[in-house]
């Protein structure tokens, strides 16, 4: 099976958890016996990917954080036409990414086209024009998501609903997300297969926590302090705010809480200011974006682990930090939750809830061990090859479409 795979970014040059499904999805595929062509925006070297082979559309570095955020950052898309026009713009850059795969197309005669998410879909129906191989669509999230409670980026949506209708088969990452293409896109129920994310054990390997990085949370803990996580970009749709007003009050109910974000994003100044309005900016620690052992690092740390978001397709991280002995708090508009069942579930906004959880995992060692032994089993259950297994059955009923 030869795939056209089209991504926005691959570890280590990636800006969240979709970089991170994208490149294990594709090499629990090359096991499978696939053969991948994976086209990125960006120009870098991916060592430890060498089961694929890698194209890139520009000479643009991967640092450029406005390419690399871009999943979260549709709201700056194409706002006025000279954004539009610039060529190292987001739209810009995407133009010349529909172009690369265009040029492609002429020497690569793929089975499958396979779309990740909004800004590879125009290509993706390119290709598809182009080679009359069967696009499938693979939505890691959508514009509602990004969005928060706001309604997001127009011309986003009419991208997304064009690929949609396009697509000879789609794969949500949970029941909530197919939901929402469902209801919200107007595509029948029977052309969207949920294929859930995992998690790959071999990216932790063998590990010491090292509290050098967070020596100062280490010794609250020693005191009897729980540390409550949050490993998340700093964006409307992580629902911080409701968070850190969940925080406050959880420490008018019980003072010995700290609470560490870990992230970056352009909420982080408001977060930061509301941190100190909410009178717990002494209990509330900013560590900017991690990576590498600082990353494994809060999640070896964190007590309590909380997926707070408005709208989460899945969430990868909820399921490191099962790995990592965490208690689950996970908002009820997270795809995660639907496989992760031993987790405490709470409505995005109700911050009273949220407060009373991580109240009474802090005061109840016993739920508190109960929490993390029962969400490993479920965590450890999930694999990246019964996910490409399940890919590759979507791919065949696809090719099987166009074939008729």
């Amino acid at each position: 099976m030869k795939i056209l795979m089209l991504g926005w970014e691959l570890p280590p040059h990636n800006s969240g958890g979709l970089g991170v499904a994208c490149y294990h999805m594709s090499k629990a595929l090359a096991i499978a016996g696939a053969s991948i062509d994976f086209v990125l925006p960006y120009s870098a070297k991916h060592p430890k990917a060498d089961f694929m082979r890698i194209h890139s559309a520009t000479k643009l570095s991967p640092d450029l954080k406005a390419h690399l955020g871009s999943y979260d950052s549709s709201y700056v898309f194409e706002r006025n036409l000279e954004d539009a026009m610039n060529p190292n713009s987001l739209r810009g850059v995407q133009k010349k990414y529909v172009e690369f795969v265009e040029k492609m197309t002429s020497e690569i005669r793929p089975d499958v086209i396979h779309a990740h998410d909004w800004l590879t879909m125009e290509a993706g129906i390119r290709a598809k024009e182009l080679t009359g191989a069967p696009l499938v669509v693979h939505v890691h999230a959508t514009e509602y998501d990004r969005s928060g409670e706001n309604y997001g980026n127009p011309i986003v949506h009419e991208i997304e609903q064009e690929a949609l209708l396009m697509a000879d088969r789609i794969i949500a990452v949970s029941q909530l997300t197919k939901d929402i293409i469902v209801q919200q896109y107007g595509i029948p129920a029977a052309s969207v297969e949920v294929v859930h994310n995992a998690a790959n054990l071999d990216d932790f390997g063998p590990y010491t926590y090292d509290m050098r990085n967070y020596k100062y949370l280490e010794a609250l803990k020693y005191e009897g302090h729980t540390v409550v996580a949050s490993l998340t970009r700093f964006t409307v749709q992580k629902g911080l705010t409701h968070f850190l007003r969940a925080a406050a009050r959880a420490c008018e109910k019980y003072d010995k809480f700290v609470f560490l974000l870990a992230g970056d994003g352009e909420l982080r100044d408001e977060l930061i200011e509301m941190s100190a309005d909410l009178g717990i900016s002494d209990k509330v620690f900013f560590t900017g974006f991690v990576r590498g052992k600082q990353w494994r690092d809060v999640y070896s740390l964190a007590d309590v682990f909380v997926l707070s978001s408005v709208s989460e397709p899945f969430g990868l991280t909820a399921l490191e930090a099962a790995h990592h002995d965490s208690a689950l708090i996970i908002s009820r508009q997270s795809g995660v939750g639907e496989v992760l069942h031993s987790s405490l579930k709470y409505d995005y906004w109700d911050v009273e809830r949220l407060a009373d959880q991580m109240v009474g995992i802090a005061l109840s060692p016993g739920l508190a061990s109960d929490l993390r032994n029962n969400v490993r089993n479920e965590y450890a259950r999930l694999s990246w090859n019964d996910i490409a297994d399940r890919c590759m059955r979507v791919y065949r009923h696809a090719r099987s479409k166009v074939l008729v």
